[in-house]
């Protein structure tokens, strides 16, 4: 089986409604160190990220620690949200949060069946950092519930997986916290 650590970025610097692309404040960039601490004592790991500056930033000190580059995987970028305002995000994505994938457009489920198969096709132990609803994506796969939030990780938690290439298993929940969206 392969181990996949699902680690959610640090704590942004801006809202989802205040910044298309925000990086990490200070205390998200602790947060980021304490993870790659935690990470470090599993390796060997591939490591992945996010497209997102509070992603990258948040895998970047473990790629030190590493010595590696992680690959940039859009499967694992923030649920997509296209052509809305900034101010229009926040109760958009308070609606699709209360539902299920199965009531979500054809463009979410499509996101969500590919981030999905990206897990699947993983062929080694692997870290990878991302975002609030993906990895509830994730592990609403693994533990065959359609709701789109299982669970509220928190900034820098990790949330554990396991996959053999045709299933994903929830191994352990992230730290959860409060999340609000504006």
């Amino acid at each position: 089986m392969v181990r996949i650590y699902l680690v959610r970025h640090g704590r942004a610097a801006a809202s989802f409604t205040d910044d298309h692309d925000p990086g990490l404040d200070e205390v998200g960039r602790a947060q980021a160190i304490t993870a790659s601490q935690t990470l470090a004592a599993m390796t060997p790991l591939s490591l992945r990220t996010s497209p997102l500056k509070r992603a990258q930033e948040t895998a970047a000190p473990l790629a030190e620690i590493l010595g590696q580059t992680p690959i940039i995987e859009e499967r694992f970028a923030e649920i997509p949200s296209p052509g809305l305002t900034l101010s229009d995000r926040g109760p958009w994505l308070r609606q699709i949060m209360q539902g299920s994938w199965s009531q979500q457009s054809q463009a979410l489920q499509t996101w969500r069946a590919r981030l999905i198969e990206c897990l699947l096709t993983i062929a080694s132990d692997t870290a990878i950092f991302s975002h609030f609803v993906a990895i509830n994506a994730a592990v609403g796969a693994a533990v065959n519930d359609d709701q789109v939030v299982l669970f509220r990780p928190d900034n820098g938690s990790i949330t554990t997986i396991e996959t053999d290439g045709k299933t994903l298993t929830l191994i352990e929940r992230g730290s959860e916290a409060m999340t609000h969206i504006n």
